[in-house]
């Protein structure tokens, strides 16, 4: 990437080439600050009859040159660099995940250790992890190694052993993968790349067991010690054979690299990027989710550690029958406030599966789409929880209440009572006629506890500034705190469980346009009108056996900020329970739907409750 001068940046072009639909979004500086003005989108062409990824980039540009009256295409088809008047653009950005995105197999000496460490740094980068392989997952050798020749992943990543210990088990492994010869996943004409990132002694070793139909790059190792992981390394060596190997070979990228001003990341790559810089910056702890019809990726930032996982088989199109046997179909209508046929359910879910591009045509066909929704999100959560731990192996403090635990380090790091700001994208959330509906689901799904911001990604414009944060950090920052974000308001829920209709917590809420004071019951839930841009404080007083985040019972004292939807005060309880009894469920979710206003009274008269 050539030297830019930052000061006369004035008009950013940045893509993202989705699997289906390449998005483009146009920044400029308008008054002494950037803010995007105009987005275009087009679909992908990266696969036959076109085969030329440039070419939905430089439809989607031409959408913008249209809205914008800018010209940014010349007519020979290629982007106009740099500004001159009223044309071009002295930027331009791109992230992918056309094609599938970055597709890698990871493998470690421990499933819980090693591995564990290296399929963080795979999807820290962007990437789908096909498969770990590690000594002790079960297998035999001889199912790893097939399972090793039946992937075609883009890349593999190894790792094993820490920095001065044993070199035996890791150089197994290699061991495995040799024999099996990998191939790459788009075809023969270039060498598999492999990383090596374990122990540093093991180098010379694993150079002596792979032939020349492996490209070996080695970089630091990724538990040195086992005290700590080193993930930077091999995140930036996945991100540089990315370019060089994946999208070099990948239909019409090697001319995008010619075009572009920093190198192009994996599309999840960049959202977890943009979101790392919002929450260094802001000192806070965030949480991001991305549902899609396949996957759902679901990305944190807590205490400044980052972690990234994908849901491979949680959707709402191709994977919707997967996230309704997953949870099951008695807990995807728990969040239905009205009689449904389970038999016309089913017809439903098969219909989406093989429609995925419909949108519900009925109010039923919305609520039940809602409710997959928040089972998927739940079920994707959970996982990342699971996955986002403490570092496993590592010899911690023990108490008299540990003793009988078997599990040692492996906690999660991820804590709802101390998380700030929780971001919404992808279609079903960012898409929702209301943005109640987005709020709602992100609250019953996530269950936040405390004080908790909800937001939701306006165009789903972080992968572009993601990458744009690598090349200008201010102009990211500026857009995504401007017009990247919708903010919904605010969530104010305690932990604990209580009787119905007995106190939960007393609340007092000062501010310039909201003045209030009452109490909330155990189950009951009340929206403020608190709007974009205002804010107040609030202080609660939780009863004793609820923690608002000050201790069982403490008072404590917040400033709220406001938004499209407000302020919901949640005395429902955490951990959520819905009751079991199916008529009771009913009427219970019914008297949230009409509380939280998630309907139009118009349309909510249509439906029994």
């Amino acid at each position: 990437m050539t030297s830019i001068d930052l000061d006369t940046i004035n008009v950013i072009l940045a893509t993202d080439c989705g699997s289906t639909t390449t998005k483009a979004i146009l920044i400029q500086k308008v008054d002494g600050e950037y803010r995007q003005t105009h987005r275009g989108e087009a679909p992908t062409t990266v696969e036959e009859p076109f085969a030329d990824v440039t070419m939905g980039v430089i439809n989607a540009v031409t959408e913008i040159q249209e809205l914008a009256d800018r010209k940014l295409v010349d007519d020979d088809g290629n982007l106009i660099r740099p500004t001159s008047g009223s044309e071009g653009c002295d930027i331009y950005i791109s992230t992918s995940s056309a094609g599938g995105g970055l597709q890698m197999m990871v493998a470690g000496v421990i499933a819980e250790m090693t591995a564990a460490s290296a399929k963080r740094a795979a999807l820290g980068a962007g990437a789908i992890v096909m498969d770990v392989i590690a000594s002790n997952d079960k297998r035999r050798p001889h199912e790893q190694i097939q399972r090793i020749r039946a992937l075609r992943p883009d890349m593999i990543l190894l790792s094993g052993g820490t920095d001065g210990g044993n070199t035996t088990q890791v150089v197994q492994i290699a061991e495995l993968i040799a024999p099996a010869k990998p191939q790459p996943r788009f075809g023969k004409e270039y060498r598999m790349p492999l990383i090596f990132a374990g122990n540093i002694d093991a180098g010379p070793l694993i150079e002596d067991v792979f032939d020349e139909s492996i490209e070996l790059m080695k970089v630091e190792n990724l538990r040195p010690v086992l005290e700590r992981e080193n993930l930077g390394p091999a995140r930036d060596a996945i991100h540089d054979l990315f370019l060089e190997h994946v999208m070099a070979h990948a239909p019409g990228y090697d001319k995008l690299m010619g075009w572009t001003d920093a190198p192009i990341m994996p599309t999840p790559g960049a959202v977890g990027n943009i979101l790392q810089r919002i929450a260094d910056q802001q000192n806070i702890n965030v949480v991001g989710v991305d549902i899609g019809g396949a996957t759902t990726d679901v990305f944190s930032v807590f205490e400044k550690t980052f972690n990234r996982t994908v849901s491979a088989n949680l959707g709402m199109s191709y994977s919707i029958s997967n996230v309704c046997a997953e949870a099951g179909m008695a807990n995807v209508l728990r969040w239905v406030h009205f009689d449904m046929d389970e038999r016309e359910l089913r017809n439903r879910v098969k219909n989406k599966m093989i429609r995925p591009t419909t949108i519900p045509q009925s109010k039923e066909a919305l609520i039940f789409e809602q409710g997959v929704a928040r089972e998927a999100l739940r079920l994707a959560y959970i996982q990342h929880k699971e996955f986002a731990t403490t570092l496993k192996g590592v010899q911690q403090q023990r108490t008299v209440g540990d003793t009988f635990s078997q599990e040692i380090g492996g906690q999660t790091i991820v804590n709802n009572m101390t998380l700030n700001l929780l971001v919404a994208s992808g279609g079903v959330l960012s898409h929702a006629p209301r943005m109640h509906q987005t709020a709602m689901m992100l609250i019953d799904a996530f269950e936040p506890e405390g004080f908790t911001r909800l937001a939701k990604d306006s165009i789903f414009m972080m992968p572009h500034l993601g990458v744009l944060a690598e090349v200008h950090t201010r102009a990211a920052v500026e857009v995504f705190a401007r017009d990247c974000l919708i903010y919904l308001g605010t969530n104010v829920a305690p932990k604990g469980l209580g009787k119905a209709n007995k106190p939960c917590f007393n609340y007092e809420i000062r501010g310039a346009t909201l003045n209030e004071s009452g109490t909330i019951n155990f189950g009951e839930i009340k929206l403020l009108p608190l709007g974009p841009g205002e804010s107040a404080e609030v202080v609660i007083e939780p009863v004793r056996g609820f923690d608002c985040g000050a201790g069982s019972g403490k008072r404590i004292e917040r400033t709220v900020h406001g938004g499209t939807v407000g302020l919901v005060l949640d005395g429902r309880g955490r951990p959520l329970q819905l009751p079991e009894d199916r008529v009771t469920c009913q009427k219970t979710v019914g008297q949230w739907v009409d509380t939280l206003e998630l309907y139009p009274a118009a349309e909510r008269d249509a439906v029994a409750v």
